[in-house]
């Protein structure tokens, strides 16, 4: 079991010099996270939401292959930050999803540090009457106002989506695609 990494938090009293617990104020704009080493290049990290994510790297490097590698996890959060703004989005417009998934694809530099050039999102729509004008809204508000993590990203990267609306299992209509930016 990986022991709790967030340590009771000390301040020293300006005026004794001794130390003292001190809460801190936890706010939506200030984030947290810590990272422990667990064996090699094995990291276990989580942040104020109290959830272990486990990185890793191939043996080849030092590592175990235990967990995903640190660039996916960018992957990870570009798509999870995107996925919820839409898929609330939709929620919202009362579009009823039957599945829904992304792919991504994210492209390195040649040369170190390796970071990610471009990103191409696929958006995959599972459902019968869905509107694309509603899909392409919900993304759009996404990729241009709520994904905090395609702000960050975007100065540097560049981030490309498409979409397609694929039927429902039982359903008869045909799959829609989409190719924007």
């Amino acid at each position: 079991m990986i022991p709790d990494p967030f340590p009771p938090f000390f301040a020293s009293n300006s005026v004794t010099g001794s130390a003292r617990p001190r809460t801190l104020r936890r706010s939506t704009m200030t984030k947290h996270a810590v990272l422990k080493q667990i064996d090699g290049i094995t990291f276990a990290a989580k942040g104020d939401s109290n959830h272990w994510v486990m990185m890793d790297g191939p043996e080849s490097v030092g590592g175990t292959d235990a967990g995903s590698r640190p660039k996916e996890l960018v992957l990870y959060a570009l798509a999870g930050c995107t996925a919820s703004d839409v898929v609330s989005i939709l929620k919202k417009k009362r579009i009823s999803l039957q599945g829904f998934e992304m792919h991504l694809t994210g492209h390195e530099a040649e040369e170190h540090p390796k970071v990610f050039t471009d990103i191409h999102i696929e958006y995959v729509f599972f459902g019968d009457d869905i509107n694309p004008t509603d899909v392409e809204r919900a993304i759009e508000l996404s990729t241009t106002k709520y994904c905090s993590v395609s702000a960050m990203l975007t100065p540097k990267v560049r981030i490309t989506h498409s979409y397609r609306i694929e039927p429902s299992p039982v359903g008869s209509k045909s799959g829609i695609e989409s190719q924007t930016n």
